[in-house]
């Protein structure tokens, strides 16, 4: 999965219509505005559209490049490093934070841009290969992540430097780690260092068209939703500090902010977060955000909870003078070495702010842990509007089949998205998407965030495969599934492909594994059946998911990535469940559940340590025309059995008065 605005606040629920702007994930985005009031439905038209995989388009980036290169003169700056992250190392970003896209044309969530004075790259991942491929003009250099022989944009950017050049970035948008590495390999390559430039260049280059920032309402979420008040939560944080013998923490992570104050806000798209920093110290706890962002009830709720409230664009200044008092306090009593805590992922200007390593210990933030691991409320949130989520899938996938076959209409991708939108928006307690909904026929569904744009997107082919990646963002919580489907007769080839894939999302949903385990380890079940015939995909096969926050949800995850490895799965826990198979130009295959982590009973507890296992909510059938069964173990189609029944039971009641649904469902979840 995957990612404008004005706002009125109504006494009833918040509900967000969401607009469309590139970022995570950027597939199918639809013009429209954020907004807390009843949502417009989309109305469904059908359109004549081309069937074929669409040409994203290309941006001519000549004359920006030409405007940035005259800066980064002007600045004795040699080589330019535009980062996809803003200030907070958000993955999703608002409009006005889209540097990287608006320099390159690339609008994948994804990626990195380098600019020297006469070559221009692009780093991104395997998910993007082939949407970078596409919307890259010749000026710039595509450099695939992890292929072989294939240099890291850290690496190509020391490589440019040699020659003693400096190499230059806003510090707000590179984390210090990051920023320490690069600039041991900066020297190593014969470069004069990495330096950060307070003015970032390509929004001089972007000058007056450049979106404003966003300053949207911030809402209250109540303890029916959140599950724990925040003076618990802060409570449990200063413990934690105690225990790290820390002057403080400084939170800059959006999500973050969020959970620990249980607000939301609508600052940037599909996440329901505000632009804030906060700073918590043994006896106080301070909130960085623009006031009018916030009603009486907010301010009289932080105020209650001992919240004080701050200019945002005073955390630098604070954070100087907290670090400035800090080091005079060490000077003066030469025993007291207590340091400020921030996140490994907060901003290199953060820690240089504070005073640098000196007075910092950037840490594995541990509100980010705690935001991680949901409580009872918001497990049972995530039941529910999973069933509700499912409910509204179910129904579209029906209408869809129904359209295509039935009347044989003509759909194409973004009508299809937004039928689904407007469905959703029916159930209890909807906010809006939690990403662009990645809807793909044929050829553009083996594009991993495949982006169809309205009056250029396909229309589906009830003849070739469709994948469908989307979800929502609910007041009790946030959903992610991804389906495919075929309305036709399939080849074998898609059956195989989609049969190995369903294989690995149970052998996943099915694991029994001890404590301490991570999400590293378990990545191989997913993958053993599509390995064993020498297929393989090129994404991380879970990610954390947010309860009413961030579709995307660190530390935890499954895959192969380094971090997997370090953050073991606890109880509570909720991540996804997304292997799938891409064959380029022709079909791509991704199934896609949410599961949460609970502890399993076993006949034995080795070592005297608990065992875990999944609980899947996730309420949607899977494709019977893609399935195999002979393929299939006995206990494997017990398992499809069960989940099919369980599907059927929690969500027949409704469609009671359609037909349509109905009988699609009571075909889908017949027994194997």
């Amino acid at each position: 999965m995957r990612i404008f605005l004005p706002l009125r606040v109504l006494p009833a629920t918040p509900r967000v219509v969401l607009a469309s702007i590139p970022s995570k994930f950027t597939c199918g985005l639809r013009p429209g505005n954020i907004q807390f009031a009843p949502p417009t439905i989309p109305r469904f038209s059908s359109r004549f559209r081309s069937t074929a995989a669409i040409q994203m388009e290309k941006v001519d980036t000549s004359s920006r490049l030409t405007e940035l290169r005259k800066l980064m003169s002007d600045n004795k700056v040699d080589v330019y490093i535009v980062p996809s992250e803003d200030s907070h190392s958000s993955e999703y970003i608002a409009p006005c934070d889209a540097r990287r896209a608006f320099i390159s044309g690339f609008t994948g969530s994804a990626g990195c841009a380098v600019i020297t004075h006469n070559k221009a790259a692009l780093a991104t991942d395997g998910r993007y290969f082939n949407q970078a491929a596409k919307q890259l003009d010749e000026n710039w250099l595509l450099l695939k992540q992890g292929l072989q022989d294939v240099p890291t944009w850290q690496e190509w950017s020391a490589e440019q430097s040699a020659g003693g050049k400096v190499v230059a970035v806003d510090p707000t948008l590179l984390t210090s780690g990051v920023a320490k590495k690069l600039s041991e390999k900066i020297k190593k390559n014969g470069g004069e260092d990495l330096v950060p430039v307070g003015k970032n260049l390509v929004d001089e280059v972007w000058g007056t068209d450049q979106p404003s920032r966003p300053s949207e309402p911030v809402i209250l979420l109540g303890e029916k939703f959140a599950g724990k008040d925040v003076k618990t939560k802060l409570a449990d944080l200063r413990k934690e500090l105690e225990k790290r013998k820390s002057l403080g923490f400084v939170v800059s992570m959006l999500d973050e902010i969020a959970w620990l104050f249980n607000l939301r806000g609508n600052d940037i798209p599909y996440n329901p977060v505000f632009f804030s920093y906060a700073i918590i110290t043994a006896d106080e706890a301070t909130l960085y955000i623009d006031s009018s962002k916030l009603n009486a009830e907010c301010q009289s709720y932080l105020s209650e909870n001992g919240v004080s409230v701050k200019p945002y664009n005073d955390i630098f200044n604070d954070a100087t003078a907290l670090g400035n008092a800090a080091e005079a306090r060490k000077t003066s009593e030469p025993g007291d070495n207590k340091k400020f805590l921030i996140s490994n992922k907060a901003s290199w200007a953060l820690k240089r702010a504070l005073g640098g390593d000196d007075m910092v210990e950037e840490i594995r933030s541990p509100v980010g842990d705690s935001k991680a691991v949901k409580n009872e409320v918001e497990l049972g949130g995530m039941r529910e509007c999973h069933v509700r989520d499912g409910a509204a899938l179910i129904e579209f996938f029906a209408w869809l089949e129904d359209q295509l076959v039935v009347k044989k209409a003509r759909v194409d991708e973004v009508d299809a998205a937004d039928q689904l939108e407007a469905l959703r928006a029916k159930q209890k307690d909807f906010v809006g998407l939690s990403f662009p909904t990645i809807s793909s026929t044929g050829p553009n569904a083996a594009v991993i965030h495949y982006k169809p744009e309205r009056g250029s997107c396909s229309t589906i082919d009830p003849n070739a495969v469709y994948l469908c990646d989307s979800g929502a963002q609910y007041l009790d919580g946030t959903t992610d599934t991804t389906r495919t489907l075929h309305f036709g007769e399939p080849t074998a080839a898609e059956i195989e492909a989609y049969t190995l894939v369903l294989k690995g999302n149970i052998a996943l949903d099915k694991v029994v594994f001890p404590k301490g385990t991570t999400g590293f380890a378990l990545d191989t079940l997913a993958r053993q059946f599509l390995w064993q015939q020498g297929l393989d995909y090129r994404h991380g096969t879970g990610h954390g998911v947010g309860s009413y926050l961030n579709v995307h949800e660190g530390p935890i995850g499954i895959g192969t990535r380094v971090q997997y490895s370090e953050v073991s799965l606890s109880p509570g826990n909720v991540i996804s469940n997304e292997p799938g198979y891409y064959e380029d130009g022709s079909f791509g295959i991704r199934i896609e559940n949410i599961i949460m982590v609970r502890e399993a009973q076993t006949k034995h507890k080795f070592g005297d340590k608990p065992y875990l296992g999944f609980e899947h909510v996730t309420m949607v059938p899977y494709c019977r025309r893609l399935i195999d069964s002979s393929l299939l173990t006995n206990a494997e189609r017990q398992w499809l059995n069960d989940y099919n029944a369980d599907i059927w039971n929690k969500t027949k009641s409704y469609f009671e008065n359609d037909e349509v649904t109905t009988t699609w469902l009571k075909r889908e979840t017949q027994p194997f």
